[in-house]
């Protein structure tokens, strides 16, 4: 029974768990996304001063979210094999007495992720771990369970074969205390007790393998006890017991890189992420082990903000091998966060950008091109990997008679996050005269007002964060919802496993991702006629429902805002200001190149940028100099409280825009404060919707076609001054356009009755 190489087939066989909570986000060896739960964007930060990577942006930090993001994760993940476990290698022989016993099947440790890419590495084995499978980095699925090992239970059914560990060794004191010694197990080979350990729960199972170990010192098989006993540990939650485990096995066999994987995870369960990564950096391992180390740190550095090491990471990672298309997905987005140029340099063996392009996941997608169709198939590519069609429908095809509309609003969302901060008035505004409606909550309770006033604007407040997509789409049926809308699409903590069981007979989307979301079962696309032109509907999935006039929902209340100075922000008194508070990641190579250029043409201005994260910062500079602008012209503003983000703009002069992905609500922010704003529109949704803002307050001049329109209408606005003022004066109609939510809301309600099924 000695195959060495079906042993390593099967070590080498992949399983990537997919956040983050990215969507926008991913999620590269943290808690596989079950579900739609992502990737990708990170929603719970207080920092408003720039835009939340796919939607509306004004939260804090990416995901990776996501947003890998991203991605967006809840804790380490279990990339598990279990070595004794289920379905495990045959082979591995090294000189030692094979280890037997049935080999049930693998299971696979991380659902679809859908907010972001899992890129933990393969699933080596094993029954999965305790506790729900959380949500992806990269960009759905709910990160809440504690961290998972990369467990490989050496001993039981389907299990090794060989793995001779060169010698006997003493067990590691209060590990293997006598819970059932006897001597029936002494001088009895490992295999002896795996008939008992189906019906022995987990205690019972670690009671075995501690009673084996005490009845057998110095037996061959001690690595392998050793290794089970800390896989069952890590699955109950006991990390600083796994972690002698596997620190035993270790001193028994340095070799075994198995355990140096899951001694990472345990380290990492306890909150010591700088040891986790040293046992990884130090583990000797095969290729596919390799592989996963690289994963697991690039995970975690990237969880750090630590991008230009998480960047290398994962290139070294894909470099041994190409076919991982969930690190594809991170890495790639690292690159564009970091700012690292040009974003494809061929590093990837026989990938030509058009091809990862694909697999470049939903945030990053919208910040990598400007077309649809191809937004859309790698949309629908992602989706294939992260949330697989439910076993059947629950809502009737027909919908419902009720004497009100039942309007559900499904969202992760409902705390201080940019998206709640456009939609709590239209949550307030409904008339409950003929819409009743529902908060469907996966949200955090962060305490904050925002979260006060939205649950307050729920005539139900729902909360489903700890159901299974199963339960919570059981739970949407139950309330007989006419019209379920998704406010996550594509982003983290997105709840698509329930929308594929369709608990509602409408379902849309709207708002939380600027693009196509082509699940089946979704019926509409909430958009506006300029952000999706009449002739490139076809393009997008689901069907575009237009509304009239602007599709952005915003809430007119203005917090009171405290004073603020050039000064005090580190601006130059009598520049020309320009501004762009949007997340780097969204700045392509071409348009800080063009941006560059207005510098040289306007030697007065100076460019205002979000403090977004030290590689993309550095990078920028470094950009800037071998442009050969001055860095002293880059101003970097830190993150702040919401209030002081909105005061900020009116330091500046002029706002410039990013495409392909446009700023969203940080476009709206700014007209709001009445600062101009100037875009590029291209074809695809997210390259559209600051142009949609500009014609809903007149400020047409601010729409252009292309780079070198763009570049000269920027020098125009600098250098004439009435053109300027007639921009601001457009900016003052804000409130009665974009601001007008009791409009917007009747709007909204128009295009909800039109779609309402009537139980026909």
């Amino acid at each position: 029974m000695k195959s060495a190489a079906l042993a390593e087939a099967a070590l080498a066989a992949e399983a990537m768990p997919e956040a983050a909570r990215d969507l926008t986000g991913s999620s590269l060896g943290g808690p596989g996304i079950a579900g739609p739960r992502l990737a990708g964007p990170n929603r719970a930060g207080a920092d408003l001063t720039g835009p939340d990577p796919a939607g509306p942006d004004r939260a804090g930090p990416d995901p990776a979210g996501s947003d890998l993001a991203g991605s967006d994760r809840a804790g380490p993940s279990v990339t598990g094999a279990n070595l004794a476990g289920a379905g495990l290698a045959t082979g591995l022989s090294l000189g030692g007495p094979d280890l037997v016993g049935p080999a049930p099947a693998g299971s696979d440790l991380a659902g679809p992720d859908v907010a972001g890419p899992d890129l933990a590495g393969p699933d080596l084995v094993g029954p999965a771990p305790t506790g729900p499978d959380p949500a992806g980095s990269d960009l759905a699925g709910s990160d809440r369970a504690g961290p998972s090992v990369t467990g490989a239970n050496l001993a039981g059914a389907g299990l090794v074969t060989g793995l001779s560990l060169g010698g006997p060794g003493p067990a590691a004191p209060g590990l293997a205390g006598p819970d059932v010694t006897g001597p029936s197990l002494a001088g009895r080979g490992l295999e002896a007790i795996f008939p008992l350990l189906p019906t022995a729960g987990p205690e019972g199972g670690i009671a075995l393998y501690r009673a084996w170990i005490a009845a057998n010192p110095g037996a061959l098989q001690a690595f392998a006890a050793w290794f089970n006993l800390g896989v069952e540990l890590s699955r109950i939650g006991r990390p600083a017991e796994a972690e002698a485990a596997y620190r035993e096995v270790l001193r028994l066999n340095p070799r075994l890189d198995a355990a140096s994987l899951n001694l990472g995870s345990a380290l990492e369960a306890q909150g010591r992420r700088a040891e986790a990564m040293a046992a990884w950096e130090c583990a000797l391992q095969p290729l596919p082990h390799r592989v996963m180390l690289l994963n697991q740190r690039g995970r975690l550095l990237e969880e750090e903000r630590r991008f230009a090491e998480a960047e290398t990471c994962l290139r070294e990672s894909l470099a041994l091998d190409p076919d991982q298309p969930d690190v594809v997905q991170h890495w790639l987005h690292l690159r564009q966060k970091a700012c690292i140029w040009p974003l494809y340099r061929g590093e990837i063996p026989g990938r030509s950008l058009a091809e990862l392009a694909l697999q470049s996941g939903p945030l990053g997608i919208l910040a990598l091109t400007d077309d649809p169709d191809l937004q859309r198939r790698s949309a629908a590519a992602w989706l294939s990997r992260k949330a697989p069609p439910a076993p059947r429908r629950l809502s009737p095809r027909g919908g419902y008679r009720h004497d009100r509309i039942r309007l559900g609003y499904l969202s992760a969302d409902f705390c201080r996050h940019a998206l709640s901060f456009l939609m709590a008035e239209v949550f307030e505004r409904h008339d409950r005269s003929q819409f009743e409606v529902f908060g469907y909550c996966s949200s955090p309770e962060d305490g904050s007002e925002i979260r006060r006033r939205v649950i307050a604007g729920f005539d139900h407040h729902v909360p489903i964060g700890a159901l299974s997509e199963e339960d919570a789409a059981a739970r949407i049926r139950a309330d007989e919802i006419d019209i379920l809308v998704d406010l996550n699409g594509l982003t983290k903590g997105a709840r698509l496993g329930a929308l594929r069981w369709k608990p509602a007979p409408v379902q849309a989307t709207y708002l939380g991702y600027i693009g196509s979301v082509p699940l089946p079962e979704l019926d509409w696309l909430i958009c506006d006629a300029h952000v999706v032109p009449p002739g490139l509907a076809h393009l997008y999935a689901p069907r575009p429902l237009p509304l009239a006039g602007l599709y952005q929902a915003n809430d007119s209340r203005m917090p009171p805002l405290p004073a603020v100075s050039r000064a005090a922000e580190g601006l130059p008194d009598h520049a020309f200001v320009l501004c762009c508070f949007s997340h780097h990641y969204k700045i392509t190579e071409a348009m800080f190149g063009r941006w560059m250029e207005i510098l040289r043409r306007v030697p007065r201005a100076v460019l205002w940028l979000v403090e977004d994260t030290a590689s993309s910062k550095a990078n920028l500079l470094r950009h800037a100099m071998a442009a050969g602008i001055e860095p002293a012209r880059l101003v970097f503003a830190p993150r702040t409280e919401p209030a002081r983000y909105l005061a900020r703009f009116t330091l500046a002069d002029l706002f410039l825009d990013t495409t392909p992905y446009n700023a969203g609500t940080v476009a709206s922010d700014a007209l709001r404060m009445g600062l101009p704003l100037l875009t590029q529109s291209g074809r695809a949704f997210a390259s559209r919707m600051a142009g949609s803002l500009l014609q809903a307050v007149g400020l047409e001049a601010g729409i252009t076609a292309d780079l070198d329109s763009y570049v000269a209408r920027a020098v125009e606005f600098a250098t004439q001054p009435g053109l300027l003022a007639e921009a601001r004066r457009a900016c003052a109609r804000w409130a009665a356009s974009i601001g007008d939510s009791e409009g917007f809301t009747r709007r909204l309600e128009e295009a909800y009755r039109r779609i309402r099924l009537n139980g026909c």
